[in-house]
């Protein structure tokens, strides 16, 4: 007999739904961010500060962390300004820590700042939305979740092809 797993309300099996890490200092803009995962399908971690995101990825203080007990992260989504860390300052430290760096993150703001934007792309964003955070923006970075997992599914399995040769 196979293995029964829990299906969530979206039928998806909840130990294949993405991991997000939602990044921001406000409580109000967490919960919506959360309700839009979680509408699609996402498990959700929440953090109110940048540096609390670092402990949650394995890169803090705080040894209770996800990435090295329990499951992986898929995506973080961190808003840009924040007291202490930014959310500009948590992607540099994702892309720098050679552990995380896979980790896409998508930087979101009230602000419309050109050339913010411009430096959150160069420094490695995947990409930069406006809030408030629709449904759409959400479906949509859940989408290029399942494209990078199909892609890395792919590399992988070529790759252990070659090595059983």
């Amino acid at each position: 007999m196979g293995s029964s797993s829990k299906l969530d309300m979206n039928g998806v099996k909840e130990d294949e739904r993405p991991h997000v890490l939602v990044v921001d200092d406000s409580l109000i803009d967490r919960k919506i961010m959360e309700k839009l995962f979680t509408n699609s399908a996402c498990k959700v971690t929440t953090a109110e500060s940048g540096q609390k995101a670092l402990e949650l990825l394995g890169h803090g203080e705080d040894k209770h962390t996800i990435n090295n007990q329990g499951p992986q992260i898929n995506l973080v989504v961190t808003d840009y300004c924040m007291p202490g860390m930014t959310g500009y300052d948590l992607l540099k430290k994702v892309k720098e820590l050679s552990s995380i760096k896979e980790i896409p993150v998508i930087v979101v703001s009230s602000e419309n700042v050109p050339t913010r934007i411009e430096k959150c792309l160069q420094e490695g964003a995947q990409q930069f939305i406006l809030k408030p955070l629709k449904q759409s923006d959400v479906r949509e970075a859940r989408s290029q979740m399942r494209f990078v997992h199909a892609i890395k599914g792919v590399f992988a399995s070529k790759i252990e092809t070659k090595r059983s040769k």
